[in-house]
């Protein structure tokens, strides 16, 4: 019998059926995998000590000495080797079989101490190789073989985290972040630098949350971070594990939350660096056989129905929250999870596609577990999925038939602004596809909306405002300079982030430097430019600079993102009152603020009229402000009332000038 026929009514309790009719030929397969997440969730959360995993496995310190424990249950033997006997294989150093693939080794101890480098040599069956500990929290790179090795960390006086967790953010404005590529400087950024240069300016910007890439350690600058090596480990490039903890607590201290972009959908291949043929095997944490490889990543697939797996995951989620006292994650690459072809080449334009037995159910089953288990350790945290195939459920509660994400990327909207810039002329721009496609998400989930992120700045691409203003960004920016294009491009900028942020579900995001114009492209050191760092860094001399013109930039996105946090604009859902698609004129109401934009690049509308909730408007913020670099064709002081027509109706007039857009406070 088809799936679509079988058991529609007993699915009726589950309210993810409730809110889209159309899910309801699906039911019972919805309803299986609920279950399979409630029995799931009774084997790995039910009592303490669930997922600690990094408190057992890896190297600890005890009243004693100290412990090693590694799970391999394809070795035949495990010794420890590093600098405290030479790096030699020693049988004082053979870890002891207890059993289930586990291993164990007591020192004493004046044997390790801290900042000792180590490594593991494995054994099995026809060969043996040189592994980093699966629990290792501290891994360093050799600066002239470029090996990584394990290190012991246990400083005398570990940083004290001191200020508190903040709440819970219902409307998170996201500020991404890459700590390596954050300073201007040729090389790799610290922490220590992100906090003292760079965390002040997002805190000024008014941003609320701060998402940190690439912070578990990876052997490839150049991966962006999405080639992990260590799960437990943080990014030696960027300094050491207390560092990583006062920047966020002083984050904490400024009220910023701190998520992580966490990396669960794959791992990098590498033997000698990451978790490849740890114990001998291909399939020690990952799918055996095609399975187990990504093919266009060229990366591991994690075998997420491996109890031990599922284990090691979830012990992950709790480590960052636990240790580091991050405020939630941004989880990477849950198409690829979800589906066994990875969603490659699909358009998933018809529901059976989330039905149809190309989904990886185990991987379902693990994402709504991270979900639970980060919840119950912080009732605060948030989680995010990044997923382009709008799986319906992914951000719905766990208890209504959903995997349990609080939020999920808008991930069709950035897709759709370049996708018309680059396509449509500025005239041909068509306001109701436009509102439509950015406020075109599920009504039972919570969205993140942005104009671009880092992934629409890699290499062989363009930020926003450099493919709006192209090469005329290298000698035009000058405050005393008229340029048309540089002029056309500023203001299709601010107009664009403010329709998204006005148009967004409830949050935003905006990627370190674009908020301003950053020029070019991103683009890490390797072989294929010469292993330079010019597209690595972060130009903050150019929004600094009185004399150029992308502090205006930075200005507005200040002032528009206090505006987000004051007036609460998220909490509400905008409601369209006009849709003018041949003057280009769209205008729309966000709880008492009313949002008007003139895309039209040579019409000005000098009374241009329409219904509108009755009461007095005053302008709060105008991308044609001369403040930023505009030009001034609106009144900041005036006051605009409507005419009475009915009960709670108006009609209003009001002048829109091209190519701007403005906000009206109702009172």
């Amino acid at each position: 019998m088809p799936e679509k026929d079988i058991g529609r009514e007993r699915n009726m309790s589950l309210r993810l059926l409730e809110h889209d009719p159309m899910l309801k030929d699906y039911g019972s397969t919805i309803e299986r995998r609920h279950r399979m997440i409630a029995d799931a969730a009774n084997c790995f959360l039910g009592g303490d000590g669930a997922c600690d995993s990094y408190l057992y496995y890896g190297l600890h310190k005890t009243d004693s000495g100290w412990v090693f424990r590694e799970w391999a249950p394809g070795a035949t033997a495990i010794y420890l080797l590093g600098e405290f006997d030479g790096w030699r294989v020693h049988p004082d150093f053979r870890l002891d079989n207890v059993g289930n693939g586990n291993w164990e080794i007591y020192l004493p101890e004046n044997v390790l101490s801290h900042g000792d480098l180590y490594r593991l040599m494995v054994e099995w069956d026809g060969g043996c190789g040189e592994r980093l500990p699966s629990h290792g929290n501290r891994m360093v790179q050799d600066e002239y073989t470029k090996v990584f090795s394990a290190q012991v960390w246990n400083p005398d006086k570990p940083y004290v985290m001191k200020h508190p967790v903040p709440k819970r953010k219902d409307h998170p404005l996201i500020y991404e972040a890459h700590i390596g590529m954050s300073t201007e400087r040729r090389k790799v950024s610290t922490f220590t630098e992100f906090r003292v240069y760079v965390l002040p300016r997002i805190a000024e910007l008014g941003y609320n949350t701060i998402q940190l890439m690439a912070i578990q350690e990876h052997p490839y600058y150049g991966s962006f971070g999405y080639q992990v090596a260590n799960f437990f480990a943080v990014s030696s490039r960027f300094g050491t594990p207390d560092e990583l903890r006062e920047l966020i607590d002083e984050a904490h201290g400024l009220g910023i939350s701190v998520i992580m972009d966490i990396v669960h959908s794959h791992s990098v291949s590498n033997e000698l660096e990451g978790l490849g043929r740890f114990d001998g095997s291909d399939h020690q944490y990952f799918y055996p056989g095609e399975r187990g490889w990504h093919p266009l990543w060229n990366s591991r697939c994690f075998d997420y129905g491996r109890p031990e797996v599922v284990n090691f995951l979830l012990s992950n989620c709790k480590y960052w929250l636990e240790e580091f006292r991050f405020d939630g994650f941004r989880f990477d690459g849950i198409t690829s999870m979800i589906y066994l072809d990875h969603g490659i080449e699909r358009s998933f334009t018809d529901y059976n596609m989330y039905y149809d037995g190309n989904q990886d159910e185990n991987a379902i089953v693990y994402l709504a577990l991270a979900n639970r288990l980060i919840h119950s350790v912080n009732s605060e945290a948030v989680t995010i999925a990044e997923d382009v195939s709008g799986m319906p459920g992914l951000a719905s509660p766990i208890e209504d038939g959903g995997m349990g994400f609080d939020f999920r990327m808008s991930m069709g909207v950035p897709d759709y602004w370049i996708k018309i810039i680059k396509e449509k002329k500025d005239e041909e721009w068509h306001v109701g596809d436009i509102f439509y496609e950015l406020t075109n998400k599920r009504a039972d989930e919570h969205t993140i909306s942005y104009a671009e992120s880092h992934d629409q700045a890699l290499v062989g691409d363009k930020t926003i405002f450099f493919r709006l203003v192209d090469k005329e960004i290298y000698d035009s920016m000058g405050v005393s300079e008229g340029n048309v294009v540089i002029e056309r491009g500023m203001a299709l900028h601010k107009m664009i982030r403010l329709l998204t942020l006005g148009t967004a579900g409830d949050g935003y995001l905006t990627f370190m430097g674009n908020e301003w114009g950053h020029p070019e492209w991103i683009d890490f050191p390797r072989e294929g430019n010469g292993w330079s760092y010019d597209h690595a860094r972060r130009l903050w001399s150019l929004v600094d600079d009185r004399n150029l013109k992308f502090r205006f930039l930075n200005l507005f996105d200040k002032d528009m993102i206090h505006f987000a946090v004051s007036s609460d604009i998220l909490s509400y859902s905008p409601g369209p009152l006009v849709r003018d698609n041949e003057n280009q004129i769209l205008i729309f109401m966000r709880g008492n603020y009313l949002f008007a934009f003139n895309f039209s690049p040579d019409r000005s509308f000098p009374d241009y009229e329409f219904d509108a909730p009755s009461g007095k408007y005053t302008a709060v913020l105008d991308t044609d402000d001369m403040r930023y670099a505009g030009f001034g064709r609106n009144s900041a002081s005036a006051e605009h009332f409507s005419r009475y027509v009915s009960p709670g109706r108006g009609r209003i007039s009001l002048y829109l000038p091209s190519r701007s857009g403005i906000v009206y406070e109702r009172k």
